[in-house]
């Protein structure tokens, strides 16, 4: 097995050096073998992190340091949150204009942030924000890749499912705001809609990639003797 993940991972290397990408030199797979022995992981980590990080920048869009991201994600809940405040001032569609822009930018940040602070509770450190691409602009977090693999795999596990909790919460988290902006009844309505085809999006879909397939694949490794 250390040979295969040795010749995975200085494939994954060359593939880099010569501008090319993961595809096809058994990286992943080499990391998932990883991922099942501590022993390994003491022994990987560090080098399937700086392979990661490379690929990872590579691929991405836009990065920025995780403190300028962070920062920026703070910044956007906060005028997310102060665009609810003044949609109780205004009436009619005003009002509810101002309350969905504050909606959406919290919808855009609290994701990410989600997964910064479960995150920094157990253990997995962050290097970046970043855009992944055109198709998918909402901004994400980049995991320490070495730090991920050194928690236990419920710990990655939770931390993944973290941005998807804290995002399908907002629009039901808001329906007390609505009620108190006195928007009219369709458009809190709407929160509960839109908080319900979330939900249902994230069983037909997430649970096949992104945040809630992740968790899935870590809870695997948690449950494994």
């Amino acid at each position: 097995m250390a040979r295969t993940i040795e010749q995975a991972l200085a494939a994954a290397e060359a593939a880099l050096d010569a501008g090319g990408g993961l595809a096809g030199t058994g990286f992943w797979p080499a990391v998932a073998q990883v991922k099942a022995d501590p022993e390994l992981i003491e022994r990987h980590a560090d080098r399937i992190a700086a392979i990661d990080a490379r690929a990872f920048d590579d691929w991405a869009l836009l990065t920025v340091p995780v403190g300028v991201g962070t920062l920026l994600a703070l910044l956007g809940s906060a005028a997310g949150l102060t665009l609810v405040g003044v949609a109780y001032a205004y009436d009619g569609l005003a009002g509810v204009l101002l309350f969905y822009a504050g909606l959406a930018a919290l919808l855009i940040t609290t994701h990410g942030l989600g997964h910064l602070a479960v995150g920094a509770v157990v253990g997995i450190r962050f290097t970046k924000w970043f855009i992944g691409t055109w198709a998918m602009p909402q901004p994400g977090v980049k995991v320490d890749y070495a730090a991920y693999l050194r928690v236990s795999p419920a710990r990655r596990a939770w931390m993944h499912a973290s941005g998807a909790v804290v995002t399908k919460l907002v629009p039901f988290a808001l329906i007390g705001s609505a009620v108190a902006a006195d928007l009219p009844a369709w458009a809190i309505w709407a929160l509960v809609a839109l908080g319900a085809v979330m939900a249902i999006t994230d069983i037909a879909w997430s649970t096949k990639s992104s945040d809630w397939m992740k968790f899935r694949r870590e809870m695997s490794f948690a449950q494994r003797p």
